[in-house]
């Protein structure tokens, strides 16, 4: 174990899929920015550094032991000790969590290059840590946790996006009509409306849904828009991420 200092952090919190814990290239001015006195590096295998990144389940009893009570960070002049804040690597890739208090990686964070920099460098010489995998299920993606399949080569702000679209879908699914459904198809297929009449409301969804999944475009941002008006919270999430409020 080593002890790292000064490191910068940009808290991502309740994420547990990776592509939402941003690169330092898409952190804004507005996100939950830290500087962090001191924080320890450990070095985990492969498999347990995709728990942490990209799920939030319970970590193993003897990693938290390991960092109890070692990270600090100075407010107001003082210094406050957290309890269980780490920065974790495979040798390869590295990410900083803090449990709060808890046993699952509550907050996460990427680093900046510089000290990500010196993560993998120390890394190399520093042996992994043995720790128990926990005992779960395979990680079950939906449409309120997408795939990373799908979120490959896109921008922040249109992971987020995307995100508020299969939200709005899942709406649709729970409370549409199958004419509801039928509209919405036929917007997304504008040449398949005479087809679209005769689908019933699991055709027409299950065909939406698999002609929206891949990428993402300017038709997705127009029926996406459309898709949440008149909802206040899907609006503000909107707006969060792509200007003035939908009209």
């Amino acid at each position: 174990m080593e002890i790292i200092s000064d490191v910068w952090v940009n808290w991502f919190e309740g994420e547990e899929n990776g592509y939402n814990v941003c690169a330092f290239y898409e952190w804004r001015k507005h996100d939950f920015i830290e500087l962090l006195d001191q924080v320890p590096l450990i070095k985990i295998d492969h498999a347990l550094f995709d728990s942490i990144e990209n799920d939030l389940q319970d970590l193993p009893q003897e990693l938290l032991k390991d960092v109890r009570n070692r990270s600090v960070i100075c407010k107001n002049n003082q210094r406050e000790i957290i309890e269980y804040c780490f920065i974790a690597t495979d040798g390869m890739r590295c990410i900083a969590a803090d449990t709060l208090g808890y046993a699952i990686p509550v907050r996460k964070s990427r680093l900046i290059p510089r000290q990500e920099s010196i993560v993998l460098e120390k890394a190399e010489k520093m042996l992994a840590e043995k720790y128990p995998m926990p005992v779960t299920q395979k990680k079950a993606y939906h449409l309120l946790s997408l795939s990373p399949d799908l979120m490959i080569g896109l921008t922040r702000r249109e992971r987020q996006l995307k995100q508020l679209l299969f939200m709005a879908l899942d709406q649709l699914h729970t409370t549409g009509s199958v004419e509801e459904m039928r509209y919405w198809f036929t917007e997304w297929f504008p040449t398949r409306y005479e087809e679209s009449r005769h689908m019933t409301f699991d055709e027409a969804w299950h065909e939406l849904i698999s002609g929206m999944s891949a990428g993402w475009s300017e038709r997705h941002a127009s029926i996406c828009e459309r898709m949440i008006k008149g909802q206040s919270y899907f609006e503000k999430l909107w707006e969060l991420e792509h200007g003035p409020k939908v009209q």
